[in-house]
């Protein structure tokens, strides 16, 4: 018997939050501004959705475009935000950063962790800017709450990223491959089967919720027709 996919689904507030878990969805991750390809979004945002659904939240913390911390104010500003948050009932966390060689910066990563105190965390789509994805993985090994990789597998998204993903499900046991693999970016439903019988197990939708664009709120049908082919039913 295999364990049921987990569907994680993109959540701006809780409007979107309400309709994605009565779609079916697993776990919400919530940010801000889409076009920055989220950002943290404002405790009070996380507040309201945390009142408004009782799945798990995992919340950005990202403060700018881009995969750098912004130096040592931003990281400050960070660490900060990571205590708000939890303060603010937030238990689980979205984050990754990288340097100007495209190296982790474990230094950043460390030190937002050691302010989670615990708490379960993904490393975000910035593994598919990496400069090297398994060295990157090897750093973070071990590396407290650390369960996740929201991946595409490439840059560019799923099309590209498919073979990368059905590779790495393959290395589950190694140092550095034991976090679940979360599928995200330019996911289609076309490539779950395949993404299925690779063992992968988490996927993660944004725009694929929203028939109106991210300017639209998150569609109850879309999401449950996500989670029917999750679960192999009616594909």
């Amino acid at each position: 018997m295999s364990m049921r996919a987990v569907l994680e689904v993109i959540a701006l507030d809780a409007g979107d939050a309400v309709a994605a878990q009565a779609g079916g969805a697993d776990r919400l991750e919530l940010v801000t501004d889409m076009a920055a390809d989220g950002l943290t979004p404002p405790v009070r945002t996380v507040a309201g959705i945390r009142a408004a659904v009782d799945i798990p939240l995992r919340v950005m913390l990202r403060l700018a475009d881009g995969f750098g911390v912004g130096g040592a104010g931003g990281l400050d500003r960070l660490a900060g935000v990571a205590g708000e948050m939890r303060a603010a009932g937030a238990e689980e966390f979205v984050l990754g950063f990288l340097d100007e060689e495209g190296g982790v910066d474990l230094g950043a990563v460390e030190r937002v962790v050691a302010a989670l105190d615990g708490c379960p965390w993904t490393f975000h789509r910035a593994i598919d800017r990496a400069a090297d994805r398994d060295v990157l993985r090897k750093r973070l090994d071990g590396l407290p709450g650390l369960d996740t990789y929201l991946t595409a597998g490439a840059a560019s998204g799923v099309d590209e990223g498919l073979p990368t993903l059905i590779a790495e499900a393959a290395r589950g046991g190694e140092p550095g491959y034991q976090p679940q693999i979360m599928v995200g970016g330019g996911l289609r439903l076309d490539h779950v089967p395949a993404l299925l019988t690779a063992g992968i197990g988490a996927f993660h939708i944004g725009g694929a919720a929203r028939p109106g664009g991210w300017d639209g709120p998150v569609s109850v049908e879309a999401v449950a027709e996500w989670r029917a082919v999750l679960d192999g039913v009616g594909v």
